[in-house]
């Protein structure tokens, strides 16, 4: 895993919750292998919004496909929380097309004999 920081500091307490974050993704990805993992944290600076906002951004490679997803929050803790969650999200839709997709292969070639 690639961490990288724009207008904010990364301490370690914010590295390991990211590494646990991306550990989690372990489970939904099963046999899936990783080719790379990209992690961008960032906070916006000026603009009319009252405060900092945080963004998170994870490009995970899988063979043939990049998941992208990105998530702002007013903390930095929160936009990694959403940012894993809506990714588990993606992973878990993106099997359930596979899985259907060789369901239908499978049904088409049954009746094709």
């Amino acid at each position: 895993m690639k961490l990288k920081a724009t207008h904010v500091d990364i301490d370690d307490r914010v590295r390991d919750y990211v590494q646990e974050k991306v550990d989690m993704l372990e489970k939904y990805l099963g046999d899936t292998a990783v080719v790379n993992c990209d992690v961008e944290l960032g906070r916006s600076v000026g603009g009319q919004n009252k405060g900092d906002i945080y963004r998170a951004e994870i490009n995970l490679r899988i063979p043939r496909e990049v998941l992208r997803v990105e998530k702002t929050a007013s903390d930095i803790f929160k936009a990694i929380d959403k940012v894993k969650d809506h990714l588990v999200e993606v992973i878990v839709s993106k099997r359930e097309k596979v899985r259907d997709l060789k369901r239908r292969k499978q049904a088409v070639s049954k009746f094709a004999v």
